[in-house]
């Protein structure tokens, strides 16, 4: 074999690139005193070369290895000072896989090899461990770039007024679904399959947000008992998918799914992890940005550059000010939406992207600048979750438009209403009507909120009306993990029951959750199987449970008290076609006429006497109405009348008698689950008794036909 020598090549662009007649690799390290490039078989156990890059232009290393081509197996090592003390970890007996590597071949094995220090020395991290680390970690694989002349089906580019999200789980979507061939079940070949996408349309779904979908590993301590990593917020390679969610174990795979989803009128989201890695915290193993340049990646504590901050609760925070953080996921961003064909992104711990050294928030941050400024990049979906786990507070409401937000003090408002806390009709009122206390500032609208009750972590809805307090004992951490507030009830049996009455309650709170969330300005998020009334048994932390706890269970299709299907698809049907409840701004209490009994939003004690100030804190009553109309003329206006009764008592309510108006007619009863009452017309003016957990939706009668 003749020897392989290597040419200078180019510094961009970053990561390893085949031109057609060979590789050129460029890495960023700013204090690295050398860096090779570390050849493998194809089998990946065997290094075969390595090879010093020749070029260095600035901070970037770099070189090009003529011939070389698409599936090259290869790792890096990084020669510099072992210097914890002050924030250095380069350790050249350590495989880094290249954290812009589109692939990766083999499996992480927890070894004490894989860590940079000597475990169990006296003087913690302060000594260099001396074993290779290959035999143990996964290595990166050069990939050939997708055709640029493709054709492939357009974007759907569905408005934000018309977006319904549907948060789901690669894996866990179809891993129990009957109808799913077993060979592709858990992989986004399944996600193509018409049984599903003619699921979600018929749900009423826009928009699938996939979790994170990223390479990622397993924490140390689970594999110690046992589990995994199911949820996927454990990054090791920001380009590369998760090679267990791909049946064929071609990245071709994603991309052929999008397109058919897009075809189907269906957009993706991918969760993104831009804010730490698996490397964690200064104890953790060395497998990429740690030994490439562990000091110009992370945020170290200024008192003491060998520890990490940890405000994301993963054990370490990567430093978003610095440029080769920016260039990483700038170029990570660009390859999801560009070349695989995504939509959008809900940004993981999003504060923690734009957070100045004094902890204050910056809404005008590096990445959120670099996003505008990319044509590409400024017009898809993107979407904050608006906190972290650090003690600064959530940034809710403060990010740059066009970002939207996960609304947490939606959900937080619903579930508390729904529960029948005393005091929270002011709460809801504000929620269904917008969130204008959260968003109405800088130009800002209803839209730049995505409204949920439920997402991955925390209770599933069904499990939020079924248990009071969290059972987390299948999770290794004595039940002192997840949420110890959850703003659930159980409706007097914790858990399981055969008591009908019971189960209907639990039912009609679930109902009334469902069609508070699809009748509320701003962008409505489901969960994926609280449509099932999926359980997790009462576990709100199941990061960790890769298994039928997690996983969807499609045997409710076949079970009348589990499915839930048919009252959110009326609800989101509903919502769509009433075009003032999804209208992008905010009520105003007016009426384009001046006329007051034709504001556009009004509310109501259930006696039919309008709300006023002192009302709002009446710590006994519970239930609440309200009027919607729409813009056009009195005599044509659209109106829909809501009655809520959260309470635990039946309650009656007046139906109101607008100008022009004779009878309602029912369009959402969530009690009546034989759908006997929907379409009934009842005269304005009637008494109609609102069971407890009740939610009803009249319409006038001449709007339905």
């Amino acid at each position: 074999m003749a020897p392989l020598v290597l040419t200078a090549g180019t510094p961009q662009p970053l990561g390893a690139y085949w031109d057609g007649r060979g590789v050129n690799l460029s890495v960023f390290t700013r204090h690295a005193r050398r860096v090779e490039w570390c050849l493998f078989d194809e089998s990946g156990q065997h290094e075969i070369a390595r090879l010093p890059l020749p070029g260095r232009e600035g901070d970037i290393w770099h070189g090009y290895l003529e011939g070389a081509a698409p599936g090259l197996v290869y790792g890096l090592r990084v020669y510099g000072p072992y210097d914890p003390a002050n924030g250095h970890r380069f350790n050249p007996q350590k495989l880094l896989v290249d954290p812009y590597a589109k692939a990766l071949q083999g499996s992480f094995h927890w070894d004490d090899a894989v860590f940079g220090y000597t475990r169990g020395a006296p003087d913690g991290t302060a000594v260099p461990d001396g074993r290779d680390s290959a035999p143990f970690v996964p290595k990166s694989i050069v990939t050939a770039p997708f055709p640029s002349a493709r054709q492939r089906p357009a974007r759907p580019r569905i408005p934000w007024t018309e977006t319904v999200i549907y948060e789901m789980h690669v894996k866990g979507q179809t891993m129990r679904h009957p109808r799913i061939p077993a060979g592709i079940r858990g992989t986004m070949a399944a996600l193509a399959d018409p049984n599903l996408i003619g699921y979600w349309r018929d749900l009423g779904i826009t928009a699938l947000e996939w979790m994170p979908v990223a390479s990622f590993l397993d924490e140390e301590h689970l594999v110690r008992h046992g589990l995994t990593d199911y949820w996927g917020y454990n990054p090791i390679a920001p380009l590369a998918v998760h090679s267990p969610y791909l049946a064929s174990g071609r990245v071709q795979e994603m991309v052929d799914t999008i397109d058919r989803l897009h075809a189907a009128g269906l957009e993706v989201i991918l969760d993104v992890v831009l804010n730490h890695s698996a490397e964690g915290g200064e104890r953790g193993p060395t497998l990429s940005l740690r030994g490439l340049d562990n000091a110009t990646y992370y945020q170290l504590r200024k008192d003491d550059a060998s520890a990490y901050v940890d405000d994301s609760g993963c054990g370490n925070t990567l430093d978003p000010e610095e440029p080769a953080f920016i260039a990483l996921f700038h170029a990570a961003l660009r390859y999801w939406a560009c070349d695989i064909g995504v939509d959008g992104f809900r940004f993981d711990l999003a504060p923690l992207l734009g957070r100045w050294e004094t902890g204050r928030f910056d809404a005008n941050a590096a990445l959120w600048r670099t996003i505008a400024a990319d044509p590409d990049l400024r017009d898809v979906k993107l979407i904050a979750e608006p906190w972290d786990a650090s003690s600064r507070g959530s940034a809710l409401g403060a990010f740059p438009s066009p970002i939207r937000e996960w609304n947490g003090r939606y959900r937080d408002d619903v579930r508390r209403f729904w529960r029948g806390d005393a005091c929270a009709r002011g709460a809801l009122a504000t929620r269904l009507a917008g969130s204008s206390d959260v968003f109405a500032h800088g130009g800002r609208t209803p839209g730049m909120g995505v409204n949920f009750i439920t997402c991955h972590d925390g209770f599933t809805l069904a499990d939020l009306t079924a248990y009071a307090v969290k059972h987390n004992e299948a999770n290794p951490y004595g039940g002192q993990d997840g949420s110890t507030e959850n703003l659930s009830a159980n409706g007097g049996v914790e858990g399981p029951t055969e008591d009908a009455g019971v189960l209907a309650g639990r039912r009609r709170r679930c109902r009334a959750m469902l069609g508070t969330l699809a009748l509320s300005r701003g962008v409505p998020m489901l969960l994926a199987g609280d449509e099932l009334s999926r359980t997790q048994l009462g576990n709100n932390n199941a990061f960790c449970q890769d298994n039928a706890l997690s996983w969807l269970d499609w045997s409710a299709l076949d079970d009348p008290g589990r499915d839930l299907r048919a009252w959110i698809a009326d609800s989101l049907s509903l919502r769509q076609r009433l075009p003032f409840l999804r209208l992008d701004a905010f009520y105003t209490g007016r009426s384009p006429g001046g006329v007051a009994e034709d504001s556009d939003i009004r509310w109501f004690e259930p006696d039919g006497r309008e709300m006023h100030d002192a009302a709002w804190n009446d710590d006994v009553q519970r239930a609440l109405a309200v009027l919607v109309s729409g813009p056009s003329l009195p005599e044509h206006r659209e109106r829909l009348y809501l009655a809520l009764n959260p309470g635990h008592g039946a309650v009656p309510f007046l139906l109101p008698a607008p100008r022009g108006m004779g009878a309602w007619r029912v369009v959402l009863d969530n009690g009546d689950e034989a759908g006997t009452t929907r379409g009934n017309v009842i005269p304005c003016g009637s008494v109609v008794e609102v069971p407890p957990g009740g939610l009803l939706a009249f319409e006038p009668e001449s709007q339905t036909g």
